[in-house]
């Protein structure tokens, strides 16, 4: 059975147990052995993380909630354990609930964003540039990721024609 590292910010969630136990059922339901960071029994910052890492190296492929969380960006130890695992070579299907690109976010999130022609890009109340490469996340995470846009199931039908046809 090929395992799969469940990566999201679902674990910061009032239902994260809960959320637990129905992600980790839909991967043994479609044939795969779940390695789910709730699963450490660490407490400290650095057990967490060290687990979550051995988890990751055991991993056949990684499923990573790239949904926005706490703004318009995934969450940031999501991001980092996808980093991680396409270094060491392990596939990651992200999912997001739509295809809502990045700059469209920025917007919801933090207000008004304007094209500076003189620039040629997006910026935003800061005069920081608002990435436009027509895609949901960074680009970091856009490219070194297959996107699928739906739920955890989707992402798992999605790795299982990767891996069986």
């Amino acid at each position: 059975m090929k395992k799969v590292y469940l990566a999201g910010p679902d674990v910061f969630f009032h239902d994260a147990a809960l959320r637990a136990e129905q992600h980790k059922n839909l991967c043994l339901s479609h044939g795969f052995e779940p390695l789910h960071p709730a699963d450490g029994v660490e407490a400290t910052a650095a057990g967490i993380y060290h687990a979550n890492i051995r988890m990751i190296q055991e991993a056949d492929a990684v499923l990573a909630n790239l949904n926005p969380f706490r703004g318009a960006e995934p969450d940031s130890g999501t991001a980092f354990e996808v980093g991680y695992a396409v270094a060491r070579g392990i596939p990651v299907i992200g999912y997001l609930a739509g295809p809502t690109q990045i700059k469209d976010q920025v917007k919801t999130y933090y207000g008004p964003i304007y094209f500076d022609d003189e620039k040629e890009m997006w910026l935003d109340q800061n005069q920081s540039m608002v990435e436009d490469f027509g895609l949901p996340v960074n680009l970091m995470l856009g490219v070194s990721s297959q996107l699928v846009f739906g739920d955890l199931l989707t992402a798992i039908i999605h790795l299982q024609g990767q891996l069986y046809d």
